[in-house]
């Protein structure tokens, strides 16, 4: 995004000019000597069969300044698990992989639920955690930097990009979120553009100014899954299991950190991945299932921030959000058209009827049961609850990779 306009709160670091790759690669291969990096890989089975996936290992083999990845597989069988360890074993960088539906995981989850630390679901949220637990465990790095495995556009300066603001000693961020554009013939992102962005701005209105809704509406994309921070970060966050995840790791940053060691920055110049469907006749899947799971988030963090809620309010909310989105699908209507893209204005109102649905759905939710599902735990408590435990996660993950 060519532009140089800086947020009220989150410092955003641009693309400007022609990107440099081998300066920015000389500069994190020094400062990871002293701050050593580890990629954390969320991925199922078959994403890693992906077309995507093997273009992602090819530029994981240059990206020399990473010293460790950890891809934590969801559900999988024990010869699917040894297929992607013989996948990635062409990488240069020690690579570990998590088999999180194997029998020596399944006991660290059993010994977690049994001392009431429970690590929820699966889901991306708990197999992100159990990787960062696994890098606190081993204790090689310093910053651990998160990305999708679907990533149809991948090259190794968007990881550049997204780590460099943490491991350059001058900059003293601990955390940074990527953003970028997702266009291909039509605009992308339909959750973040229609919903998370209008909802937050709606819950504005309603509520006046809040420091954490201020905060959540100064990122881009909040939605973006590209992430770098420091193993403390990791160490001190809970985080929601499920679609929730982007949200609520926002709001722990904000809960755990000042906004000025925070910054996004821009990664790509365009972004591809695999598209989910809209489902809007079935809220337990696909995006309408995403705008639930993120509006339960953004209540309980703002109840937790003393908001009070009623029905007059979710009531208010609705009607507050539709207008604003409506007006949102506008605004991105001239922008298609002068872009010369194709714009379906039908199905980006289905799209916002849907998400309206959501809003109702998570208002009930949050009226039933205020509390709803805990986020897993952070670190520092499992380890209190549960001395010696990064030790059995180190084992169990080692183990699995001798095999």
């Amino acid at each position: 995004m060519a532009d140089f306009y800086q947020s009220r709160l989150i410092t955003t670091l641009h693309r400007l000019g022609q990107p440099n790759l081998e300066r920015l690669e000389a500069e994190l291969e020094l400062y990871s000597m002293v701050c050593p990096i580890a990629l954390v890989l969320p991925a199922l089975y078959s994403d890693v069969q992906s077309e995507a996936m093997k273009g992602i290992v090819e530029e994981l083999k240059k990206a020399k300044f990473i010293k460790e990845i950890v891809l934590s597989l969801g559900p999988a069988t024990d010869e699917e698990f040894k297929r992607v360890k013989e996948f990635l074993s062409v990488l240069p960088q020690e690579v570990s992989v998590i088999h999180n539906s194997g029998k020596r995981i399944e006991e660290i989850y059993r010994i977690f639920d049994k001392e009431g630390v429970s690590a929820g679901k699966d889901g991306k949220g708990r197999s992100a955690w159990l990787a960062y637990g696994y890098v606190l465990a081993r204790g090689k790095c310093e910053v651990i930097a998160l990305h999708d495995c679907d990533i149809k556009s991948y090259s190794r300066e968007m990881l550049a990009r997204l780590c460099y603001p943490v491991v350059n000693p001058s900059l003293d961020f601990v955390f940074c979120k990527g953003y970028y554009a997702r266009v291909t013939n039509k605009l992308h992102g339909r959750v973040t553009r229609l919903f998370v962005t209008p909802l937050v701005r709606a819950l504005e209105k309603i509520i006046g100014n809040h420091p954490f809704l201020e905060f959540i509406d100064n990122f881009r994309y909040p939605l973006a899954g590209e992430v770098c921070m420091v193993t403390e970060l990791a160490r001190v966050n809970r985080i929601p299991w499920d679609w929730g995840l982007e949200v609520g790791v926002l709001a722990e940053v904000y809960r755990n950190y000042s906004p000025r060691r925070v910054c996004q920055v821009d990664i790509a110049e365009n972004y591809e991945h695999k598209h989910q469907p809209l489902s809007e006749n079935d809220p337990s899947t696909g995006l309408t299932k995403m705008s639930i799971d993120i509006a339960k988030s953004l209540f309980r963090t703002l109840a937790s921030e003393g908001i009070v809620f009623s029905d007059g309010f979710f009531k208010t909310l609705v009607v507050t959000y539709q207008k604003l989105a409506e007006d949102t699908l506008a605004r991105y209507e001239g922008d298609a058209a002068i872009n010369g893209l194709e714009f379906d204005r039908h199905a980006e109102a289905r799209a916002v009827d849907a998400f309206t649905k959501g809003i109702t759905i998570a208002a009930e939710t949050i009226r039933n049961d205020p509390l709803g599902a805990p986020l897993i735990p952070n670190w520092n408590r499992v380890i209190s609850a549960i001395p010696g435990i990064l030790e059995d996660l180190r084992e169990a993950v080692e183990e699995d990779n001798k095999l």
